[in-house]
């Protein structure tokens, strides 16, 4: 996915393009960095009382007790993986958006990685339909659910059945964890409900549909054309989905990015008016919760300041390579898998302090293998009976075509292994990425037609994906 950056004076528009998007990414980090500045630097009198204001309307949750020990390390010291997510819950007003929800809603999911040199940054977003595995997790009211696939947006809620943002981040952060490799370093959530506040004082952001919006579910009637929007509006034009474009989560992401673009640019805008600034730093602050160790003005200005110095040609927005899952579930119209090997190769970049463009990953997203095209014999070497079906079940819940299980030649293996006859060293490609610390090699002497998978006795079940 990538967003649509148009416009300017604070209009968020309806088209996409990738004209100057890294550019006015950049302008909104130092935007940031330096309205948090305005901030601290209220030293004395109203400014010290307005700082320790807005500093105390920051909550923190503490999510160390509920990730477990099984974490995966980070390879390059001194690098951040900061997880962002836009929570909404549907309690009071909220309630009017959705049916029969009584839990902690992820509308958005990013992780932010800052490498150790800070010369570069990358923000990652994770389509909110994303078919993953969610990993066992503590719900709010003490019980714990079963690993499972479903949407990754699902962690959140799981977490937050009890409306406790520490258990909501924490199974997220599990499931971000799980799913990439990835060691989330800190997390911040935005809640919704400040939203409208946000978008009130500074008057309201301009929009420009190219088409009317008629959206039951997001309570919004826009007409086509440029247009001011606040209060309850501006809410709906955020949420809006299926009844725009194609209906996607992609294109609702999109919208949403432009959105906080005309945001940041408005409040940029409105630097010199204290009255329309304290109405919006009082919002924002209002709806953020952090680990501890971000929770305040200062440590905020701190990493917005890291932020700074960074080019804004070298500042990338991704998203994780997807596609349909109905190419291999055709019942499944819903949702989005990852594409394999690309997403493998994205997050193991950054767990590795690589920088990927946006240019790169969409040259290597070109060549798109579905799991479901991928012939897959998996062979027992481990002497554990029924690990091979075990291990090919799910496969076949993640899409991949199993066409026979049995024994290992000669009983037992050392290791795990993908091999493969000529042709097929794509498809092989796919499957090696999916399991932990495996390439996929040639086998001359192979059967034509499908990849073969020797389980060996470090492949844990769980850690097929």
């Amino acid at each position: 996915m990538e967003a649509a950056w148009q416009g300017s004076g604070g209009r968020a528009a309806g088209s996409r393009s990738g004209g100057t998007r890294l550019t006015r990414r950049g302008r909104v980090v130092a935007w940031g960095a330096g309205v948090t500045s305005l901030v601290l630097l209220g030293a004395g009198g109203a400014g010290a009382w307005i700082y320790y204001d807005l500093n105390n309307n920051i909550k923190s949750a503490d999510v160390d007790d509920k990730l477990g020990d099984d974490r995966p390390v980070n390879l390059s010291p001194g690098s951040k993986n900061i997880m962002i997510v836009g929570s909404d819950t549907r309690a009071g007003a909220n309630a009017k958006y959705g049916k029969d929800l009584t839990t902690m809603q992820s509308d958005t999911l990013m992780v932010l990685h800052i490498p150790a040199d800070r010369k570069w940054a990358s923000v990652v977003s994770f389509p909110r339909d994303s078919w993953v595995e969610i990993p066992g997790c503590q719900k709010g009211d003490g019980s714990s659910s079963s690993p499972h696939h479903f949407k990754i947006n699902e962690a959140f809620a799981i977490g937050g059945s009890n409306g406790k943002v520490a258990e909501a981040a924490a199974c997220t952060i599990r499931t971000v964890e799980s799913n990439t490799g990835l060691r989330i370093d800190h997390f911040m959530t935005v809640d919704f409900s400040g939203f409208k506040g946000m978008v009130d004082a500074l008057e309201g952001i301009e929009v420009c549909p190219k088409d009317a919006i008629h959206d039951k579910k997001a309570h919004l009637d826009l007409e086509a054309g440029c247009q001011t929007v606040k209060g309850e509006k501006a809410l709906g034009y955020v949420r809006t989905r299926y009844s725009v474009g194609d209906g996607s989560d992609i294109g609702r992401i999109g919208r949403q990015q432009e959105f906080m673009d005309a945001l940041a640019r408005k409040a940029k805008s409105k630097l010199g008016s204290p009255d329309a600034m304290y109405g919006f730093l009082q919002s924002i602050t209002k709806s953020l919760t952090t680990d501890p160790d971000l929770a305040g003005i200062q440590p905020l200005y701190g990493l917005a300041d890291e932020l700074k110095g960074i080019p804004s040609d070298r500042l990338g927005f991704l998203t994780v390579p997807n596609y349909g899952r109905v190419a291999d579930q055709p019942t499944d119209k819903a949702n989005v898998v990852w594409q394999y090997p690309q997403a493998a190769d994205l997050f193991t970049s950054l767990a590795k302090d690589r920088e990927t463009t946006k240019a790169q990953l969409d040259a290597s997203r070109k060549n798109v293998v579905y799991a479901s095209s991928v012939r897959v014999r998996v062979l027992n070497g481990t002497g554990v009976p029924g690990r091979a079906a075990a291990v090919a079940e799910r496969l076949r819940e993640a899409g991949y075509s199993v066409v026979g299980t049995g024994n290992a030649p000669g009983g037992t293996v050392a290791r795990t292994s993908v091999t493969y006859p000529a042709g097929l060293d794509g498809k092989a490609a796919v499957l090696a990425s999916r399991l932990p610390g495996l390439r996929a090699t040639a086998d001359g002497s192979a059967a034509a037609g499908a990849v073969t998978l020797v389980v060996g006795p470090e492949l844990k079940v769980e850690d097929v994906a």
